[in-house]
């Protein structure tokens, strides 16, 4: 029986988000793998069963660490790199595919190289003058704005600004926790997202079935709350044309090649009624909680969800 970490929590605003992520991860597992649950407290250190422990320690004689992690430390390279140096496989990207991936400027600067249509954006920075340029985005750029920090995910801190003082008391309630915004333009239409799996039914790139997200009338977009109280109607398969069907699983396997991502991951889109498809953001860690979108997207294409969870492992063992 294979030995597996499931590493959960973490310092990240997503702590409940991963520790629901890495309960059901130990649910589906725990009959077939000698399980260890670590959890990471807010303050970074690894704990078993209420014992800290060492990481070189607690790793030493195990066969996978599954990172059921979201947010900073889990998903922006740090845990990354600290496997990486003591040598134990894991599933999920490698250090600089998940930075690039948790970093949306940085991001989006790989999909304009790499042809993927995004929508308009623009960083802005805590040192800037906030007022000026509150004033000159209402001027110049697309109204209404999406703003969201540069590194955070599960639609944690994303607003949307209709007007110059939105704007400004937005980016003023952003700047009091994160130190750079994405500014973006907002893109009418359905919401989408297409998960990849790597290496799975004999195809280097597997795409999953797109799901469509379909919103409560008091809500623009998939927000934190949207995401996990279960209030947003999702459908897979989504009420897609063949076409959008199809360019929305290619530009979500060309984003998970082109941000160098490893094993799995999760894109989402906007298709506007006459401009087509946007890419918005892609997840190198999507969640895995019974109201994630990644098992659900598994059901249409007849895997269950142990199956994939069972191919990450594989998958982090084999490349070790």
């Amino acid at each position: 029986m294979k030995k597996i970490i499931v590493l959960r929590g973490g310092p990240s605003s997503e702590y409940e988000v991963s520790m629901k992520s890495g309960k059901s991860v130990i649910d589906q597992l725990q009959d077939h793998y000698k399980i260890t649950d670590v959890v990471v407290d807010k303050e970074g250190k690894w704990i078993v069963s209420g014992i800290a422990v060492e990481p070189h320690k607690i790793t030493r004689d195990i066969d996978c660490v599954f990172n059921a992690m979201h947010g900073e430390y889990g998903e922006d390279g740090t845990v990354q790199k600290l496997l990486d140096q003591l040598k134990v496989p894991y599933t999920g990207s490698g250090v600089l595919g998940s930075s690039v991936a948790m970093n949306k400027a940085l991001a989006k600067n790989f999909y304009k190289k790499h042809g993927i249509k995004t929508p308009l954006y623009r960083v802005i920075n805590k040192t800037d003058n906030i007022d000026g340029l509150a004033m000159e985005l209402y001027k110049t750029f697309p109204m209404p704005a999406v703003l969201k920090p540069v590194s955070s995910g599960s639609s944690v801190g994303v607003s949307i600004a209709k007007d110059y003082q939105s704007m400004r008391d937005t980016l003023i309630s952003l700047f009091l926790r994160y130190e750079k915004v994405l500014v973006e333009e907002y893109i009418e239409g359905k919401e989408a997202t297409v998960g990849i799996l790597e290496e799975f039914r004999n195809q280097k790139i597997y795409k999953l079935s797109p799901v469509e997200i379909r919103h409560p009338s008091n809500k623009t977009f998939f927000d934190y709350e949207a995401k996990y109280s279960g209030i947003t109607q999702e459908l897979c398969p989504g009420e897609f044309s063949p076409a959008e069907k199809e360019l929305m699983q290619e530009m979500a396997g060309k984003s998970h090649e082109a941000l160098g991502l490893r094993h799995y991951s999760r894109t989402d889109f906007r298709i506007h009624p006459k401009r087509g498809i946007y890419a918005l953001e892609t997840n190198s860690l999507p969640g895995l909680t019974e109201h994630s979108l990644m098992p659900k997207s598994l059901e249409p294409l007849g895997i269950s969800y142990k199956e994939m969870l069972d191919h990450l492992i594989n998958l982090a063992i084999k490349q070790k």
